[in-house]
Order: C-alpha cells, then structure tokens, then sequence
C-alpha cells in the first residue's frame, strides 16, 4: 500500500468478523441508496440519522450494558418522527417501503459501527475499511454483473466520485475518527447528514421537502442530539 501499512490480520476470528462487516457494509449501501431511490433523498437521510439509536440499544446486549428507561423513551420519540413522515401506512406505498429500507439501512450502519470500534484498538482505520469495502465489493460485483447494465462516461465519472469520495475516503475518515471521540459523538456528526442531504436534494435535484418529512427531521435528529449530548457529558 501507498501508505506501508501492513494489511496482515493477527487472527482467523478477526478476518472472519471483518468479512461478516463487509457483507453487513454492502447490505447498508443497497438499502440505503434503496430507500432514496423508493422515497426521496430526504426521507433516506432522515431515517438513516436514526442509526446512533440502534447503537444506544445495541452496545448494551453486547458490552453487557444496563439499558435505561430514558433509552427506551428516546427510542419511541425518534419512532413518532419516522411514523410523521409516513404518508400513508401501506407496503403499496413506495414512500413507506423507501422507510423501511432507511431503516434497514440505520441498523445495519449501527451494527458496521460497533464492530468498528471493537477492531480500532487492534487494526489502523484504512486496513479495516480496506477488507471491508473489499468484502462489499465481491459480494456486489456478480450482482451487478447479472444485471447487464451498460453505464454511460458520465455514469461512470459520477460513480467514481461516488465511490471514491463519498464511500471510501469518508467511510475510513468515519472509521478512524473513533480514535479519537466516542461513537456516539460521531453519530451526532452523521446524524447531520440529513440536514445537508435535504438542503443539496433541494438545490441539485429541486427535490422539495414536505412539511411531514421537516417536521419528522426536526423531531429524529432533535431527539438524536439532545441524547448523545446528554450521554457525553
């Protein structure tokens, strides 16, 4: 590597766990780019800001963590902005579907965190974003290819810059931010993505944002924030 980084894993469990991350990475990006595709960039982004929650929940079942009850009330607060958003509720409805996948998308997210953090004390971030990315891109490779898809120059300009800058080098920036603040600060960082996804969907994709889906952001990341401000101080 450009950096001489050895790319060597101390251990088979290690390599195993990296490989399961990897699969876990690919299902986020299939998912997350899913619901922005049924619903819109908003509602995409929205639900993904959720994903510090599922953390909340998460790190206790697996650092054995008592769960608190102002948890559990948080969690039923960013559900009522989800639901908000929800036009109408119906598996017809391709904005419900694009929730759920955002959903599906956070979940997955949270879980790629924790084993992050579990290997950052063992591993340098670009090592463990390099078997991961590596992973999600083996799994999606043949699932591509059975498509048959014949992207145009500006299809695959627009995919490079999509896959280089805003997937690796912002995953491994993510990555290695957790050796230096805790993951929930970090998710407090991400959950900001919404309000910059809706603000560039409505000025590059004139994609305009309901008062459902503000009132929706305004109540998920409200609630996200206030938390994990809570939890660091």
């Amino acid at each position: 590597m450009m950096t001489k980084t050895s790319i060597q894993i101390k251990e088979k469990r290690d390599m195993l766990a990296l490989v399961v991350a990897g699969c876990v990475l690919a299902t986020h990006w299939c998912t997350f780019l899913g619901s922005i595709k049924m619903s819109t960039v908003a509602i995409g982004t929205i639900t993904f800001s959720t994903f510090p929650l599922f953390v909340t929940f998460l790190e206790p079942m697996i650092f054995h963590e008592k769960l608190r009850g102002k948890d559990v009330l948080t969690a039923i607060l960013v559900l009522v902005g989800v639901f908000i958003t929800v036009p109408e509720f119906s598996l017809e409805n391709s904005m419900s579907k694009g929730i759920a996948l955002g959903m599906l998308s956070s979940l997955t997210y949270a879980i790629l965190s924790l084993i992050n953090r579990k290997f950052m004390g063992k591993y340098p971030s670009t090592v463990i974003s390099f078997y991961e990315q590596g992973t999600a891109m083996v799994v999606l490779v043949p699932v591509i290819m059975a498509q048959k898809i014949a992207p145009t120059g500006k299809d695959i300009t627009l995919l490079i810059i999509l896959g280089v800058i805003t997937t690796a080098v912002a995953h491994t920036l993510f990555v290695n931010s957790l050796k230096y603040i805790k993951a929930k600060t970090a998710g407090i960082v991400s959950s900001m993505e919404s309000v910059y996804g809706i603000l560039l969907a409505c000025i590059l994709l004139g994609e305009q944002p309901g008062i459902r889906e503000l009132i929706g952001a305004a109540i998920i990341l409200g609630v996200v924030v206030a938390t994990q401000i809570v939890k660091e101080n």
